[in-house]
């Protein structure tokens, strides 16, 4: 019998854990430049805990299991934010505020794979909490725009958009759906890409909206305003609407200096039920690809895991449509794994004999050094293997060994000088 790994889950062989952890390094090195703190939790929690912010239907999506004998259930996590709930609602009133974590673990969800979407992932988790203020929503937003640009990514190629569940749900009322259909209508908005024209249209008049409005409550989906734009959106939906929380992010993403990678798009309302205002998505703008990452306003959701009422805004990025877009743009490094600072050959016996010695008084030394294990003594065909490994550095050890002399080989200039066996480490490092 051939044995395949589960269905939509990825064998990581050296090339594409070398991507993988380009972008997992990438998530780190930005998280901790703009401040966060890193955190992480179980790999798997009780089901109870994922009902709580999702409820009932959450089970069907789930890797969920009950050990033999026992009498609880649990579930592998499917995303983060519960058990960042759980964690911050247990310690609130110690943890000093704002919070500002991220972490990037691995999730694991019970659906059908897809482009984009596999049954495991790892995700980058950034979250301010215990900041009622739009500084924090644009500041989780210029950490995303902050990892774009670290990848080389522009903002022709990738765009935030923005919205507010409130201005959303006035423009709704004002169309005429109610507050107890409202849910229904964020969740049909959200769906609305994947629709097909009669099917919105249908969906839209069984909200109970005239015919005339459901014309309106299309267009809804597909107004664009540009950041410093708020006058424009303000006459297109009319008098009446709040816009305060936008007029305080408008002016903090154009203090941020990443008014260009963003706009309103008042047919992003992120379908969850616990996004509280603020709400974004960050796409690619070919439409090739799903959402590169989702989040939002969540001011209510600590209270659910018996916390005191706090602020929270934040976002999940997963790693699967990242790494596509990286690949698909021509942004992911030709070969991602680390390069050797050495590359040690022997040119002689005696030198293939001293090998393990040299390399490992190099790597007590700080240094990533590696040799060749083969028998040929043909310096060029052993040098072709240093130029393969992409080494900086080739180390070449003959019978001068003995005098605790060596030949190093710059790869770069292609400059080859002798030094001291103890010198090795200073010139690389220098």
């Amino acid at each position: 019998m051939k044995l395949q790994s589960p269905k939509g889950t990825r064998d990581f062989y050296p090339k594409e854990m070398a991507d993988h952890n380009y972008v997992i390094d990438a998530w780190r090195r930005v998280s901790i430049r703009n401040g966060y703190e890193q955190i992480d939790g179980p790999i798997f929690e009780t089901l109870d805990l994922y009902k709580i912010k999702s409820g009932e239907g959450i089970v069907s999506e789930l890797f969920s299991f009950r050990r033999t004998g026992g009498d609880t259930d649990y579930a592998i996590r499917p995303e983060f934010t519960p058990t960042l709930a759980r964690m911050v609602a247990a310690k609130a009133n110690a943890l000093p505020k704002p919070i500002k974590w991220f972490c990037t673990p691995n999730f694991c969800r019970a659906e059908r794979p897809q482009r984009g979407r596999l049954r495991e992932f790892w995700q980058w988790n950034v979250d301010i909490l215990g900041l009622d203020s739009p500084l924090a929503d644009a500041e989780v937003i210029f950490t995303a725009v902050d990892l774009f640009a670290e990848l080389g990514l522009t903002h022709e190629q990738v765009r935030v958009k923005i919205s507010h569940r409130d201005t959303t749900r006035h423009i709704l009322l004002k169309l005429g759906v109610s507050d107890d259909r409202m849910l229904a209508a964020f969740n049909l908005l959200d769906r609305r890409e994947k629709m097909d024209d009669d099917a919105f249209v249908k969906a839209a008049a069984d909200l109970g909206l005239e015919e005339h409005n459901v014309k309106r409550f299309d267009e809804v989906c597909r107004m664009t305003y540009s950041i410093g734009g708020l006058a424009a959106l303000r006459a297109s939906v009319g008098a009446g609407v709040d816009l305060s929380d936008l007029e305080g992010l408008d002016e903090q993403l154009k203090a941020f200096g990443i008014a260009d990678w963003c706009e309103y798009d008042l047919g992003i309302v992120r379908g969850l039920a616990y996004y509280t205002g603020t709400v974004f998505e960050i796409k690619e703008v070919s439409g090739v690809e799903r959402a590169i990452a989702g989040g939002g306003r969540y001011d209510k959701l600590i209270e659910l895991f018996d916390g005191p009422p706090t602020p929270a805004v934040g976002f999940g990025m997963g790693d699967v449509v990242l790494t596509n877009v990286l690949l698909d743009k021509g942004l992911m490094p030709e070969d991602a794994s680390p390069a050797p600072d050495v590359f040690l050959i022997a040119a002689s016996d005696a030198g293939a004999a001293q090998l393990p010695a040299v390399a490992s008084q190099l790597r007590r030394a700080g240094l990533h050094a590696r040799f060749s294990y083969k028998a040929t003594r043909n310096i060029g065909k052993l040098l072709r293997d240093a130029t393969t490994s992409r080494a900086r550095y080739t180390v070449i050890v003959d019978d001068r060994i003995s005098e605790n002399i060596v030949a190093m080989k710059d790869m770069a200039s292609g400059e080859q000088s002798d030094v001291a066996l103890d010198q090795i480490a200073d010139q690389i490092n220098q």
